[in-house]
């Protein structure tokens, strides 16, 4: 019965991994072929979609506008999610339930809902199709998930070396400089990491905020497929499978998922 039962786990396993990784494999199939149009499977090879990708002035400017946002969003989400995350854990204040209540309420709004509501205060001051307005949009969406990875972080930490270093003449800057910080960069890495990777990605806010001018990849790939299907899509598809997941073995890589998010 243990056998059996064993069995059944694994094919269940299997099953699960090959309905995530199956239809990845199959676009990484067709970015490869050298059709003029998507089809599967390709009836000839070529790598002439990379180049056409490559060579594309519109897709490139729309990569290189959302690694640099991305950068910069997620040093910001670090910037600011990691004092916040520290005075919720550690400090105790009036109204701090509340204060972390409304930083993760971001998370349960619709994503139209939010960029509706972004677009109508970012309109009169200027912020609409701006590298500044695109940062902050996407750090309402990433800065909740930061603070929430750091709290965990902070909260797996304990308190135990901190008040041995002040016992012994630690200031609490000193403390969180020499003691706390220190083992706190698995967590940091993965705040980082999630908020880049979300910022990169970010298609429904961005179609709010971008104008001609000023696009994102993920919203230059949108825009192409409304009356497009040939294998370009995929290699831009491919294209955004590896960002992201260069990100999470960035991750796995310098800290690993366990210390990342904590035991």
């Amino acid at each position: 019965m243990t056998k059996v039962l064993t069995i059944l786990a694994r094919a269940w396993v299997f099953a699960v991994f090959a309905a995530i990784f199956l239809p990845l494999l199959l676009i990484v199939v067709i970015s490869f072929s050298g059709d003029a149009y998507l089809s599967f499977p390709p009836t000839s090879w070529s790598l002439r979609w990379y180049a056409e990708v490559l060579s594309n002035a519109g897709f490139m400017e729309g990569l290189r506008n959302s690694a640099i946002i991305a950068a910069v969003v997620a040093f910001l989400s670090l910037a600011l999610g990691l004092p916040a995350a520290y005075a919720l854990v550690r400090l105790d204040f009036p109204g701090r339930r509340a204060i972390q209540s409304l930083i993760l309420a971001p998370l349960v709004l619709p994503s139209m809902m939010l960029g509706l509501g972004i677009l109508m205060v970012f309109t009169p001051a200027g912020l609409v199709a701006t590298f500044p307005g695109l940062v902050l949009a996407h750090l309402v969406m990433t800065l909740p998930f930061s603070v929430r990875i750091l709290q965990t972080s902070l909260s797996n930490l304990g308190t135990d070396v901190e008040q041995a270093a002040m016992t012994l003449g630690a200031t609490p800057v000193q403390t969180f400089l020499q003691i706390t910080l220190p083992r706190l960069v698995p967590g940091i890495v993965a705040s980082s990491a999630i908020a880049a990777i979300m910022s990169f990605d970010e298609i429904v806010l961005s179609l709010f905020l971008v104008g001609p001018r000023l696009t994102t990849l993920p919203v230059a790939i949108y825009r192409y497929v409304e009356d497009r299907t040939d294998p370009m899509v995929a290699v831009l598809a491919v294209l955004l499978i590896v960002v992201s997941l260069s990100m999470v073995l960035l991750i796995e890589r310098t800290v690993g998922f366990t210390k990342a998010f904590g035991k």
